[in-house]
């Protein structure tokens, strides 16, 4: 399928722009030993997180979700910023992009106000023009609730030329129930299956490989 050109990029965060699975592990695992609960793995860890919290958490804690919640935001605030690391490229690649023209934005399902936080310590909040994590909207990924309120003072509508880049199924379903362009990025390949009800339109495996993509079909067709 041929690839509408970028207006607008919409990125989801964890593990798209930034490795965050030690501290996401780390803080979840602090909160499964206070609940009673089993501790997980990095594999589980992966396989178990993608929705966002208010519609996570009520499933594995019940009704002590409300505290588990005040526990994992305890722990997770005092880390999150020393674990914090870009993936490679991904400076390089936001900055590349901003100065194509392209409007930025974020759409997580990480509490908005770490999210924020983060975007600030590496100098990333100039570069977009919304930031949005879980419950900034009126419902969080894979609803379009959240895509929407990212774009709405940039001038641009959720189309084709909308992509929205992440690496997991969530992001997927985010992007086609909101009408834009599905784009997967990250090393792993697509398991058998993964995808099958929400597939992406392409899969890059790196932000330079992203950054390369959107340069190729900005350039003008004179100059080719």
């Amino acid at each position: 399928m041929i690839l509408s050109r970028p207006r607008a990029v919409i990125f989801d965060w964890d593990n798209t722009l930034v490795d965050s699975w030690a501290c996401i592990r780390a803080a979840m695992n602090a909160t499964l030993k206070a609940m009673g609960h089993v501790e997980w793995g990095m594999e589980e860890t992966k396989d178990r997180v993608a929705l966002s919290m208010r519609d996570s958490f009520p499933t594995l804690f019940g009704e002590r979700w409300t505290e588990a919640r005040d526990i994992f935001y305890a722990s997770f605030s005092a880390i999150h910023i020393d674990y914090l690391r870009p993936l490679p490229g991904a400076t390089a690649m936001l900055e590349a992009l901003a100065g194509m023209g392209v409007a930025l934005a974020v759409v997580s399902n990480k509490n908005g106000g770490f999210l924020r936080e983060e975007a600030r310590h590496l100098g990333w909040d100039k570069l977009f023009g919304r930031v949005v994590g879980a419950t900034d909207a009126a419902a969080d990924k894979p609803s379009p609730a959240p895509v929407l309120l990212a774009l709405e003072s940039s001038g641009v509508a959720p189309g084709a030329d909308v992509w929205f880049v992440g690496d997991a199924s969530v992001d997927m379903e985010c992007a086609l129930n909101s009408g834009c362009t599905p784009i997967l990025m990250r090393q792993d390949l697509p398991q058998k299956g993964e995808f099958d009800r929400h597939p992406p339109q392409r899969h890059v495996a790196c932000c330079d490989e992203f950054a390369d993509l959107v340069r190729q079909l900005l350039v003008p067709i004179s100059s080719i």
